[in-house]
């Protein structure tokens, strides 16, 4: 592949400043070296473009790229460098390795990106550009899912209105009322209605009126809706708020709240789907609550479904946009990876695995550490696409490692404690502990795990050794030292000899965690077992809903546990590998429509907050030139 040839400086410069120092090819280049022609994709300004679905198709017959996906070990709060070690790699197979290569990416949300965090475009010389278009806004798939979701949620509330204030008889009316062309919409919506309540061997039309009447009411409980509405903001004040409060809506009043948009499980089915028929009957299979009898209410029912397919028919196809040294990228979906299974979609992964072709390579990221990114990413998202990695990269550094081994708390925004900037192997000795447990359970999957050290200026040989041999022995295939970050590619090349090696010697079966057809409770044991837990404990609301999916037919679905990234137990304090411990579960849901149930481990948030000092402070816009300056 060509490569743009990249001036690297040290001190490595702001993000910021260096993807602005490189003026990105357009787009078209990069789509003409994965022999994409103008009819593949839809071009989005300059540097962005969606690449349309029927690619897949043209290349059914291609033989697929080897796969790989990057986890990490547990992390602080500061990160460890997925993101960019993705990157970094992929730029080191196609510039330096000649390899065919793409990344796959998830799309940033721009809470974080306002917040805490700052962007997810990588980091120093390993980034995706233009980096203010991939954080913010890009071709608008988040602003589609904020949209879809949101008219769901007013399609509940508008459907318990009308039901409440009108008859069997007007209700029935207005909804199989006939449309433009004059078509009766009964069999739209009320026969899909029909057929779920287990009427199918009679037309709707030969049915008793009255009977029919009746089955237009779907009657929701109010205090069963799980549906919420979003918004692409961190704004903690939104947790908890009530409607119903207008003088026409008196009586209807209820508790409900807001989620941070990609935590909707809508964003959820985008990244799972696999086709637009696959996502249409998954949207409208999406269960928002129950009725009073105790039956899921869903998109489909509501009438809904047909119109979030239109709202995410452009969504769909991943956005292509490029590294800093011109290889591409696959940026699509952005699920939360604690609450949600927190991967990119499986359709940029199927599409670009042909584009490589035999010998070429896929670099995907598993959201956070591997005991929540690498098991949902391995159980969940390879159970819907049928794909099969070959190769697991856990991403460590001495500053998470020192964490584990007792170091003192690292705190976003405040200065690092001195034992992390100085020499102590005995700390990163005992932190290894973490690494290993991850290496185990990412090797019992059937993948070669390569670990990638993530070098800091402060580290030393004897620390790196330490993590090295430590990796070894809890069998990693092999552990390599990445610079990429102050040198890009050129920094990850080892790293990309010991992937391509891991790549071409799989050789083992994959490996599920749980067969689906356990119970609920023994998958999500099974779960727990591989954190170290000897055992779980279940709310009684956790009893009661995991009965009620059971009842409902949901059973056979994967679990998606939602837990805290900080920890293997549902306490962000507890560092290292600890084992033994009783793994709380204080509530069962279910994304239906996305296909999973998620069991709560402790306290999870959908909605962030922002710090004191959130990152939009340093964020503004050079009104002479035009560029964003201070994102991060």
């Amino acid at each position: 592949m060509n490569a743009l040839t990249l001036q690297v400086v040290s001190p490595v410069p702001t993000d910021i400043d260096i993807a602005n120092s490189v003026e990105p090819q357009h787009i078209s280049v990069i789509a003409k070296k994965m022999n994409l022609n103008s009819n593949h994709y839809d071009l989005y300004g300059k540097y962005k473009a969606k690449v349309l679905l029927p690619v897949m198709d043209e290349l059914k017959g291609v033989k697929d790229g080897y796969y790989v996906v990057v986890g990490g070990i547990t992390p602080t709060p500061l990160g460890e460098g997925k993101s960019t070690t993705t990157v970094g790699l992929c730029q080191a197979l196609g510039a330096y390795l000649d390899k065919k290569v793409v990344t796959t990416l998830r799309q940033p949300s721009q809470g974080p990106t306002f917040g805490i965090k700052g962007g997810a475009a990588g980091g120093g010389y390993s980034q995706v550009i233009p980096m203010d278009e991939f954080n913010l806004h890009m071709t608008g798939d988040i602003h589609a899912i904020t949209a879809a979701n949101n008219l769901l949620a007013a399609a509940i509330d508008t459907r318990m209105f009308h039901e409440s204030t009108q008859s069997d008889n007007a209700l029935f009316s207005r909804l199989c009322a006939p449309n433009k062309q004059g078509n009766r919409r009964f069999n739209d919506v009320m026969y899909r209605r029909l057929k779920k309540l287990g009427i199918t061997k009679v037309k709707p039309e030969d049915l008793n009126l009255e009977e029919v009447k009746r089955f237009a009411r779907l009657d929701i409980d109010p205090d069963s809706i799980t549906w919420r509405r979003v918004m692409d903001v961190n704004d903690r004040f939104l947790r908890k708020i009530t409607v119903g409060q207008g003088l026409d809506e008196r009586g209807m009043v209820r508790e409900t709240g807001f989620d941070i948009s990609v935590a909707s499980e809508i964003m959820a089915v985008l990244a799972l789907t696999t086709s637009l028929d696959d996502m249409r009957h998954r949207l409208g299979k999406m269960v928002i609550g129950n009725s009073r009898a105790g039956e899921p209410v869903t998109a489909d029912d509501l009438g809904v479904g047909g119109a979030l397919s239109v709202l995410m028919k452009d969504a769909i196809n991943p956005t292509l946009m490029q590294t800093l040294e011109g290889t591409p990228v696959f940026v699509h979906a952005g699920p939360f990876a604690n609450i949600a299974h927190g991967s990119s979609s499986i359709v940029a992964d199927k599409i670009a695995l042909k584009l490589v072709g035999p010998g070429g390579f896929v670099v995907t990221e598993a959201g956070f550490g591997c005991d929540i990114g690498i098991e949902k990413f391995m159980n969940i998202k390879c159970r819907y696409s049928g794909l099969r990695p070959q190769c697991a990269i856990i991403v460590a550094t001495i500053r998470a490692l020192k964490m584990h081994g007792g170091g003192p708390p690292v705190t976003a925004g405040k200065p690092l404690d001195p034992v992390y900037v100085t020499e102590n192997v005995k700390l990163v000795e005992a932190g290894c502990a973490n690494l290993a447990r991850h290496i185990r359970n990412t090797k019992a999957y059937g993948v070669n795990v390569v670990v990638a050290i993530n070098q800091f200026s402060t580290d030393t040989d004897a620390e790196i050794g330490a993590v090295r041999l430590a990796a070894l022995t809890a069998g990693a295939y092999d552990a390599v030292l990445c610079t990429h970050h102050a040198h890009g590619g050129k920094g990850a090349i080892d790293l990309g000899i010991a992937v391509q090696k891991a790549c071409e010697t799989a050789t083992g079966p994959f490996n599920f965690l749980y067969p689906l057809d356990a119970s609920i409770e023994d998958k999500i044991e099974a779960i727990a077992n591989s954190y170290g837990a000897s055992g779980v404990e279940y709310s009684k609301q956790a009893e009661k809903q995991i009965k009620m999916y059971s009842k409902q037919g949901f059973s056979e679905l994967p679990i998606c546990m939602a837990k805290t990234q900080y920890s293997f137990t549902d306490n962000p304090a507890v560092k290292g590998a600890p084992s033994g411990f009783v793994l709380p579960i204080r509530d069962v849901r279910a994304s239906i429509g996305a296909g999973f149930i998620y069991p709560l481990v402790g306290t999870m948030s959908t909605m962030p907050g922002l710090p004191t000092r959130p990152c939009f402070y340093d964020i503004d816009l050079d009104t002479a030139t035009g560029k964003v300056k201070g994102l991060s």
